[in-house]
């Protein structure tokens, strides 16, 4: 179809990986609107495989090659958080249209200046904080919105992050060593924050303290002890812009029991959304809520026609959703999908929790 979106990949295994699990199955999805066309990896060898694995009728033997093809209209960054700056300004100096995973930057300032160059460019510019585009998201802010738990009086979120406990592989060490910009408070922790967000407004003055259990983490498939320097304890406090209250417990590695708690409690009922990782983005929400005479929590989850002709998978279906967001904002002139401008107002949350943890 003349009318579909034809997709670059900066970083593109065929069996693995982020890209590999989610995008390609997302993309997938909206064959009617996208297709892959090429990608760009590390080495040329690299991207051929890929290429032919995949069947994609470019395997470009540089980044700079790619974002300057005339057969590529949108740039798709899904490599580590450091090469983001690099990669993501390549793209909006050719003029494309980027779709870059979050973590926009390493760190505020490199947020601010991908943000700005976008602006300058007038293209669409879309960050990947996919749990913004959740059907249980967009349904809680519906419930909130029409009053379930009438004035809100405070909220909870204890999550576990996965990763950043005692152990890893060597492929994930780099989100151990804060100075990558991948860390608990600013993957698991801010996606969910970006949802929270969306659902119950902007974040008033906060208080955080970070704590690390573990000095060192063991690699398992090199028998490595190497240092980690990212927390693995993040507790924040403090209130909404409303004025309601604010208690926030992020963990390294899983719990036995719930891994993902998100409590609303208001003057009229209460809701509860659980899920089995910390990573909202990414995991099926579970919504159950009770309100005026109810003694007990019942299912609240939106209505099955809601979930119609969107992949099974929550993983997938989320960034599918962020697509087609971004095919309209391509497509329309509007702004939907979760923009760049969007990804430096959530990294100034994340560097404000930083802040005062740092004692900055």
């Amino acid at each position: 179809m003349k009318n579909r979106i034809r997709v670059g990949f900066i970083g593109l295994n065929p069996d693995s990986h982020w890209a590999a699990t989610a995008h390609l199955p997302a993309i997938a999805a909206l064959s009617d609107t996208f297709t892959i066309v090429g990608v760009a990896n590390s080495t040329a060898e690299s991207s051929r495989r890929t290429a032919d694995a995949l069947g994609l009728a470019h395997a470009f033997g540089s980044v700079q090659e790619l974002v300057d093809s005339p057969d590529v209209d949108l740039v798709v960054v899904t490599v580590k958080v450091p090469h983001h700056l690099r990669l993501v300004t390549a793209a909006l100096e050719a003029g494309k249209h980027v779709y870059c995973e979050w973590p926009l930057g390493n760190g505020l300032a490199e947020a601010r200046q991908l943000a700005e160059l976008a602006e300058s460019k007038g293209v669409v510019a879309v960050c990947g904080t996919q749990a913004r585009a959740a059907v249980e998201i967009e349904h809680l802010q519906n419930l909130i919105a029409d009053g379930y738990v009438g004035e809100v009086l405070s909220t909870t979120l204890i999550g576990s992050g996965g990763n950043w406990a005692g152990e890893t592989i060597d492929d994930y060490y780099y989100l151990f060593d804060r100075k990558n910009g991948a860390t608990m408070q600013s993957i698991p922790l801010a996606h969910t924050l970006a949802a929270m967000r969306d659902v119950l407004g902007d974040f008033g003055p906060l208080s955080a303290r970070f704590l690390s259990r573990f000095d060192t983490v063991k690699v398992a498939d090199t028998g490595e002890t190497r240092e980690k320097t990212a927390p693995d304890q993040i507790m924040v406090h403090g209130a909404l812009a409303s004025g309601a209250a604010v208690s926030i417990h992020y963990r390294g590695g899983a719990s036995r029991g719930t891994n993902l708690l998100w409590e609303i409690n208001g003057t009229e009922g209460d809701i509860q959304v659980t899920g089995d990782l910390g990573h909202a983005q990414m995991i099926q929400l579970a919504v159950r809520g009770a309100r005026g005479e109810d003694t007990e929590l019942a299912s609240l989850m939106p209505e099955d026609a809601v979930y119609d002709g969107w992949p099974e998978s929550a993983t997938v279906r989320n960034v599918a959703r962020v697509y087609a967001r971004l095919f309209d904002d391509v497509r329309n002139g509007t702004h939907t999908a979760p923009s760049f401008q969007d990804a430096v107002t959530l990294h100034e949350l994340v560097d404000a929790i930083e802040a005062s943890a740092e004692g900055r």
